[in-house]
């Protein structure tokens, strides 16, 4: 995976290089944001054009406060099933206010520093969430292939699949069959460019190749399907919220809908914010100060009728593989949205709704990740796996909070062994050239804010001696921290001496 520059003190880079770098790299995102700004919004249940708003305050403003200068936000599909739900009941009127709470809870946990307690969610749980939400997105979108709209839940869109096949006919081509078509083109363009794409090109994302390809089709052979419908002006797509809004926030089912999405958002945000950590030695993620970026974003959003942003891993991982080193990129990755929507809007107009259907599909997909279930069931036994499959299914049965929920209270399951000794001693100190860390007691979920924070503060490039003789058991969540700790100090040249990873979940920690 390319690495990007480090700016670490002492490493001289041309300003002319930063700038360069950045910019090439914020094209790259800008061609992966925009058709999932736009199907994110549709899959959302609302136009399009509120997708690409969030994609502009995403770049824009958070890009500019952002405590992971290289994580991009925006619309993400772990927000869309949510969103559906919270439009199809109260409507889209309700979005604004809600987004505003959620925006200032999000803040106000910024301010108070509790950036760290987002990582403490279990890694089991996060997968599971996502999973679920991938599940949702496909049988959801799957109908939209069709030129047809997703059902009121889950089930519902799951059963009616068999029956949106078996109703196509090819002797009567109609519109669902030219969908159908389209959304087939778009697919198989997107993953043939994916899997054989020349190096000279590969930074150009398989789903602009999907959507351009479709669009291509549909305009080529003037295909009677539907369209992406946006207005002839970015300024017409905000809708300032409506007067008397505040009474909203009396309504209990407003607050517990900002609760749910500060909270789904920040750990989506944080989760990712640690992912892009992995990628690069440049500047690590202010969680905190991230948190506090996000949490204006959201408020900006409600304010503009726009959907709600987090940061967003595939954007995020585009931007760093196409070797961005400072925060210029999702900054200009902003503003080449405003600018296209602006003076280019006749051109979205020409995008089979279908096309887009096609690549959330493809992206719903990817998020059912049985790879993170293996590796949990390799590394950490059977509970975590019974977590991340309990969370995914009621992710997809009942609503997103409650599969979360479901989730965390499994993962108390891990505490029952070890409920009269949850202390965990931490002791830190130089010895000579290498800091030394030891660890004392149980690590878990509980005392993860406090092992983070550890682990954080241990300068860069200096020798650490981390010492776990005396840690008596770890928890799946704080053993994947310390793990993904000590394979980035590694990767990036610094020795790190462990003493007393041989047994249970510690012997993962020395590979």
């Amino acid at each position: 995976m390319t690495q990007a520059m480090s700016a670490r003190p002492g490493v001289s880079v041309p300003r002319l290089q930063f700038l360069g770098r950045d910019l090439t790299a914020s094209i790259v995102v800008f061609l992966v944001a925009m058709p999932l700004c736009m199907g994110i919004a549709i899959a959302s249940g609302v136009p399009p054009e509120k997708g690409l708003i969030t994609g502009i305050i995403g770049g824009i403003v958070v890009g500019a406060l952002a405590g992971s200068p290289l994580q991009v936000s925006g619309p993400a599909a772990g927000l869309a099933v949510i969103v559906f739900e919270l439009v199809r009941d109260q409507g889209f009127s309700a979005l604004g206010p809600i987004l505003i709470l959620a925006g200032a809870i999000q803040v106000v946990a910024g301010v108070f520093r509790l950036g760290g307690w987002f990582r403490a969610i279990s890694p089991a749980v996060v997968h599971g969430m996502l999973a679920g939400i991938g599940v949702l997105i496909v049988v959801g979108q799957f109908h939209v292939l069709f030129d047809a709209k997703p059902l009121s839940s889950g089930p519902a869109n799951l059963a009616a699949m068999p029956g949106r096949l078996l109703g196509l006919s090819l002797s009567n081509m109609a519109a669902a069959e030219l969908a159908f078509i389209v959304a087939l083109v778009t697919i198989g363009a997107m993953l043939a460019w994916e899997k054989w794409r020349p190096a000279a090109l590969r930074l150009m994302p398989g789903a602009l190749v999907g959507v351009v390809a479709g669009t291509l089709l549909t305009v080529a052979l003037g295909l009677d399907v539907a369209k992406v419908q946006v207005p002839a002006s970015i300024t017409a797509a905000i809708s300032l919220p409506e007067s008397g809004f505040w009474a909203k926030w009396l309504d209990p089912s407003v607050i517990a809908a900002a609760v749910a999405i500060a909270f789904i958002a920040s750990a989506e945000t944080l989760l990712s914010a640690a992912a892009v950590d992995k990628m690069h030695d440049g500047v690590r993620t202010d969680y905190n100060k991230e948190l506090r970026a996000q949490g204006i974003g959201n408020l900006l959003c409600g304010a503009a009728g726009a959907l709600p942003m987090t940061g967003v891993i595939v954007r995020s991982s585009a931007n760093v593989q196409a070797g961005a080193i400072t925060r210029a990129s999702a900054i200009l990755h902003g503003v080449w949205i405003l600018g296209f929507v602006a003076l280019l809007p006749w051109l979205l107009r020409e995008i089979p709704m279908a096309a887009l259907g096609a690549i959330l599909v493809v992206t719903g997909w990817r998020l059912v990740s049985l790879t993170h279930a293996k590796h949990l069931l390799r590394d950490h036994g059977p509970l975590p796996v019974v977590i991340w499959a309990a969370t995914l299914i009621m992710v997809v049965a009942t609503d997103l909070l409650t599969g979360v929920l479901v989730g965390i209270g499994l993962t108390l399951l891990e505490l029952a062994p070890h409920l009269r000794r949850l202390r965990l001693g931490v002791e830190e100190e130089p010895e000579g050239e290498t800091h030394r860390i030891a660890l004392d007691g149980t690590a878990t979920f509980v005392t993860l804010p406090k092992l983070s924070a550890t682990l954080d503060r241990v300068p860069a490039g200096k020798p650490v001696r981390l010492d776990v003789t005396r840690l008596a058991a770890v928890d799946h969540t704080t053993a994947e921290l310390l793990r993904d700790w000590l394979q980035r100090r590694r990767a990036s040249g610094t020795p790190v001496e462990l003493l007393g990873g041989d047994s249970g979940r510690l012997a993962t920690l020395a590979h």
